[in-house]
């Protein structure tokens, strides 16, 4: 009973944050793609010139990825929130049971107990909340590469790849795991990576010709159509720099920062080949960083990395990460900047993923031992 009770207050102080967020984000991005989607599917217009009335941000996503969505024509605006937040809430879930399962198991703690704390807390991740009540697509994507990787990576699957590949071409962020396949030498899964991802963009391409032509020639490349480097919810290496005064040199010092910490990851998975998990950990942790906008909700990929400090080695960065990003304390600097402490503030989530980044546990024993593909539960 104590349990139960325990549980009902954690679900309802996470119902409640999401709540909270919901009245301040209102569904924006689901909002501006259901009315491109609309647009491009039932008015016959072209996608990428769909902007939400009043606002600079359309449809930023590759046309595979309007492909992938072309059910939410079908769908009113509402079902189409309620069928995202569904999706949002199961795939964290999944994900929560994919990477603390083994360690629940081992430890011996009650199953369901355990795991309805850390799906609370999971939910309650601002990231993912912000997920969640923008209406995004960042659980779906994280938790199709993380299948991948666990299931059909870690197990020497013919079909290792086919997540990772899909999951850029719907949207290109996650090509940085092509890269994890690259330096880690997996070259059956890398070609099966970048066959999916080319089959897909080509499908996309013979069937909306107009539509792909207009995003690999004009729509990529234009990003007012993403928003500003400097707003404080882009957490990434580049948003970091925008937000100081040094515009002369900026693009350097990021090319800069990005090689640095490319050689950092690159210098750690290769070390680590064997352990997946914290491959899948340090490369969600290096797509953070190095692209040039990360908004908080595509922080959600740190994940990985913060059940793996909590649980095998690193409690204190992994809390410590997790309660300060939770606390949407970064928001304090967003319209009262006081430096020298925005430097700090408003950037909690690029400093940690770079310590993440460092101090993540992985290739450790214990870490390969809970792990082990045949341990890992599906």
């Amino acid at each position: 009973m104590k349990r139960k009770a325990i549980v009902a207050v954690l679900a309802l102080i996470t119902v409640t944050l999401i709540v909270i967020a919901g009245f301040r984000n209102t569904y924006f991005d689901s909002r501006v793609y259901y009315g491109a989607i609309v647009y491009w599917f039932r008015d016959g217009g072209m996608v990428y010139d769909f902007l939400r009335p009043g606002t600079p941000y359309g449809f930023t996503y590759p046309p595979f990825a309007g492909l992938v969505m072309y059910p939410m024509s079908l769908l009113p605006l509402l079902g189409v929130m309620t069928v995202a937040t569904i999706m949002t809430v199961a795939t964290t879930a999944l994900l929560v049971h994919w990477l603390a399962g083994p360690e629940i198991e081992r430890r011996g703690w009650t199953r369901w107990f355990a795991l309805s704390v850390a799906v609370c807390l999971a939910l309650s991740f601002e990231p993912v909340r912000e997920t969640i009540t923008f209406g995004q697509v960042n659980m779906l994507l994280l938790a199709l590469v993380a299948g991948d990787m666990l299931f059909g990576l870690a197990r020497g699957r013919r079909w290792a790849g086919v997540g990772i590949g899909l999951a850029t071409a719907i949207k290109l962020t996650p090509g940085v795991f092509i890269l994890y396949l690259l330096v880690t030498r997996r070259w059956r899964a890398l070609g099966t990576a970048i066959g999916a991802a080319a089959g897909a963009t080509l499908m996309a391409g013979a069937i909306f010709p107009d539509e792909s032509r207009e995003f690999w020639t004009s729509a990529l490349w234009d990003t007012n159509r993403v928003g500003l480097l400097y707003f404080l919810s882009n957490q990434s290496e580049r948003g970091l720099l925008a937000r100081l005064p040094i515009e002369v040199v900026e693009s350097r010092v990021w090319l800069v920062c990005v090689l640095a910490t490319m050689a950092v990851w690159a210098w750690r998975v290769a070390r680590s080949r064997d352990d997946v998990v914290g491959g899948l950990a340090l490369t969600g942790i290096l797509g953070c960083l190095i692209s040039p906008v990360t908004w908080i909700h595509h922080c959600v990929w740190l994940i990985p990395a913060l059940v793996l400090c909590i649980l095998h080695g690193r409690p204190y960065l992994g809390w410590s990460a997790y309660l300060l990003m939770t606390s949407h304390v970064t928001w304090l600097w967003e319209k009262r900047p006081r430096p020298p402490l925005e430097l700090i503030g408003g950037n909690i989530y690029v400093w940690f993923s770079l310590a993440l980044l460092i101090w993540t546990p992985v290739g450790t024993r214990r870490s390969s031992d809970v792990h082990e593909p045949d341990k890992i539960i599906a």
